[in-house]
């Protein structure tokens, strides 16, 4: 059943995009402001750093057998070439666009013509905050979001990709 289920969860008739080893590759892509977890607003964010949460995707990544290409950027055009670059190169995508979340048609528009399964994370349960993080674009066309589990919230939206893809 599960064979069955990759395959026609994948959406898009493709074949999913894999490493040498045969794991699918999974963009695990981190947008502005992220680069300073650990010392931005821990009260909220946490204690964790980004290179702690690419540790724990790493690992997460050799339990379910994916590949993890895990990034960071603050600039939204170049988020935007990464999802664009994932329609041919990774099976799924993990996206915490930080702030973008509730601003980036440009970030939706990708995710759209990228035609990969998405699943949308927050560290923070942005329902539990200013009511403009209650907004999200990424949702559109995500497949499921994961919000307020802090850095497990990457391995649990791992997880739900590894069924799909």
């Amino acid at each position: 059943m599960a064979k069955a289920r990759k395959s026609a969860a994948n959406g898009n008739g493709k074949t999913p995009a894999k490493k040498a080893g045969g794991k699918p590759v999974i963009y695990v892509l981190n947008g502005p402001n992220l680069n300073m977890l650990g010392l931005r607003q821990p009260e909220i964010y946490g204690r964790a750093t980004l290179a702690d949460v690419e540790k724990l995707c790493q690992k997460a990544g050799d339990r379910l057998g994916l590949s993890i290409d895990f990034r960071q950027s603050n600039l939204e055009g170049e988020l935007v070439t990464w999802i664009q670059q994932a329609r041919t190169k990774a099976a799924g995508i993990v996206l915490n666009a930080g702030a973008y979340t509730h601003t980036s048609v440009a970030l939706l528009d990708a995710l759209n013509a990228a035609e990969k399964p998405c699943v949308e994370v927050h560290l923070s349960n942005i329902h539990r905050r200013e009511n403009f993080r209650h907004h999200s674009y990424i949702s559109l066309a995500a497949v499921g979001m994961i919000a307020g589990f802090g850095p497990k919230g990457y391995v649990l939206a791992l997880e739900a990709l590894a069924d799909i893809v």
